[in-house]
């Protein structure tokens, strides 16, 4: 297996939800050529899932931190996996 490639699971708190996160994080995965999802979650915070080459998931964290112009991200949790090659693409799943 390529050890440049890896997964993060992201969990992200504050105010992510009704402010366009899942669209936007969806539109950076594909940028930096990731693949998984990302979804809502009923506690108000928003999951990700992605996997792809180690430096651009470190991109995705780090933009993570931000957000859409519109979030208030208060604060992120992350895990890392192994990279599994299960995903052709990202999108948005609704639960």
């Amino acid at each position: 297996m390529d050890k440049n490639l890896g997964q993060t699971h992201i969990f992200v708190f504050g105010r992510v939800q009704g402010v366009f996160f899942r669209d936007a994080a969806k539109r950076q995965a594909q940028k930096l050529g990731l693949f998984g999802w990302v979804r809502n979650l009923n506690d108000g915070s928003v999951e990700i899932l992605a996997e792809g080459k180690k430096e651009a998931l470190e991109k995705m964290i780090n933009w993570v931190k931000q957000g859409p112009i519109l979030a208030k991200v208060e604060k992120i949790k992350t895990e890392q996996g192994n990279f599994s090659g299960q995903f052709k693409k990202f999108e948005i799943r609704f639960n």
